[in-house]
């Protein structure tokens, strides 16, 4: 594990306070030493060379750092990696599976749901944080769930329309996977 601190000058870096914290990331149990005031953010992108967790603001203003911490999306850019000790963290790293993509990842990619891609991580993970609490959204759900990721290339609209896409592959996987209920039937009874 990399230990980023800032450059305090002459100061020795044995004199920069550091915190022990353990998480689980993408699957994954970690443990990192960090300093108090390091963002969880950077602590994914440089403390764990995760780079899909992007920066774009610094001011939970565009939502491109957004993880989800225990299912919930947060914007990284402004929860300190203390914040995360004993927590669950996804990034979009930890969508995917080795073989084959989630849902909302297809979704983007069915509904040319990204331009750029800047801010596509940020998207996916509000969308999967809001999957998990409501598989039937509206198409205003979808919006209000996303208004805090600003996309500077696109209207929105793909992006409302893979996440759609994707509750609705979500929803269809789910009933393939339920197994039909057989109609209960009654022994004969002999007369």
């Amino acid at each position: 594990m990399t230990t980023v601190y800032d450059d305090l000058g002459d100061q020795a870096a044995s004199d920069v306070p550091m915190r022990r914290i353990k998480f689980t990331i993408n699957g994954m149990r970690k443990a990192a030493e960090v300093e108090p005031r390091l963002l969880l953010s950077h602590l994914i992108r440089q403390g764990l060379g995760l780079t899909g967790t992007h920066m774009g603001c610094d001011t939970t203003n565009c939502g491109a750092c957004t993880v989800l911490v225990d299912g919930k999306a947060i914007k990284s850019c402004t929860m300190l990696a203390v914040q995360a000790d004993r927590h669950e963290i996804t990034t979009v790293e930890g969508l995917a599976t080795a073989s084959e993509l989630h849902p909302l990842q297809e979704g983007f990619k069915q509904e040319h749901g990204l331009q750029c891609g800047f801010c596509t991580p940020g998207m996916m993970l509000a969308a999967k944080a809001l999957l998990a609490a409501n598989p039937d959204p509206t198409e205003e759900d979808v919006r209000w769930a996303l208004s805090g990721n600003l996309c500077r290339c696109t209207g929105y609209q793909n992006i409302v329309k893979s996440v759609l896409w994707a509750a609705a592959k979500l929803q269809s996987e789910s009933a393939g996977d339920q197994p039909e209920s057989e109609p209960a039937v009654e022994p004969a009874q002999e007369a």
